[in-house]
């Protein structure tokens, strides 16, 4: 594509019409991960790039803003990671849910999730979170400082814990 000055130009527009869509979530995302030692900007600025390393490998298997979202939370963990600052615990902001498409069938469930999952301790719900981004127990244990056992552990009694929460709630 560097050799057509013209694709380009429209790759360019392209990627900037896409960052101005979603600049709101990758802020969210960035905002959860923000600690001293990586600042909102900094992380933004690092997912901003890593969507435009990515830009052109975009297959349409899901939605755009998954894909965003995805390399957010992967690149605010990398960037964390770098920095070799364990996070204490990660903010889950209320307005997440707006990460998914309103009309989407799953967000009503998912917001109950994130509603529930807010109602957690710091690491208990940075240890979710991770889960649910589909981390192996060895990186969330490497992310959070704890052993790979009492991740695992954890695990097991945060989802019994949501569980409860979950039908308590329903009652």
């Amino acid at each position: 594509m560097e050799g057509n000055p013209i694709k380009q130009q429209q790759l360019e527009r392209e990627f900037v019409s896409v960052i101005r869509e979603y600049e709101r979530v990758i802020y969210k995302v960035c905002y959860m991960y923000t600690t001293p030692n990586a600042s909102l900007n900094d992380l933004y600025q690092e997912v901003v790039l890593n969507i435009w390393r990515s830009f052109t490998k975009f297959r349409n298997e899901c939605k755009i803003s998954t894909w965003i979202y995805r390399i957010a939370l992967n690149t605010c963990i990398s960037f964390i990671r770098k920095e070799k600052n364990i996070p204490e615990f990660v903010t889950l902001n209320p307005d997440v849910n707006t990460v998914v498409d309103e009309n989407d069938p799953l967000h009503e469930m998912l917001r109950q999730l994130y509603h529930l999952i807010n109602q957690l301790g710091q690491l208990d719900k940075s240890i979710i979170l991770l889960y649910l981004e589909e981390k192996s127990y060895d990186e969330i244990a490497e992310i959070t400082g704890l052993t790979v056992t009492n991740v695992a552990t954890k695990i097991s009694r945060i989802k019994d814990k949501l569980k409860k929460m979950k039908r308590k709630e329903d009652q």
